[in-house]
């Protein structure tokens, strides 16, 4: 019954790490660009944004947590080191994205 269960837990531990691989790029692979998705907040209020990185090898992976933020104006709004963007004051901004070699921007337009 033991070596049953011993395993259950070694094959399941298995399918799990799979299925981890299986959304990230492999040790060779190079970011060929990122993509940017949030919609812009309101005046006073906050959103998070993410980053999503798409390497060489096909795979996409979430790099929102470790990509680098900035805002093209901190008086229209801000932005955080993981992507949460809070409006300040009416215009339009860019937020941009930086992961490794590769960079976007997301003009969003702020009001309210």
């Amino acid at each position: 019954m033991i070596h049953r269960l011993v395993l259950l837990l070694v094959a399941a531990a298995s399918a799990a790490t799979l299925v981890a691989c299986s959304n990230s790029a492999s040790p060779s692979a190079t970011i060929q660009s990122i993509v940017i998705s949030g919609t812009a907040p309101a005046k006073g209020a906050s959103v998070q944004f993410t980053a999503t990185g798409t390497f060489s090898d096909g795979t996409t992976k979430d790099v929102t947590s470790t990509a680098t933020w900035a805002t093209s104006d901190s008086t229209i709004a801000t932005v955080s080191a993981v992507g949460l963007v809070t409006g300040v004051g009416d215009g339009t901004v860019s937020i941009t994205a930086t992961y490794q070699t590769a960079t976007t921007s997301d003009p969003i337009q702020i009001a309210g």
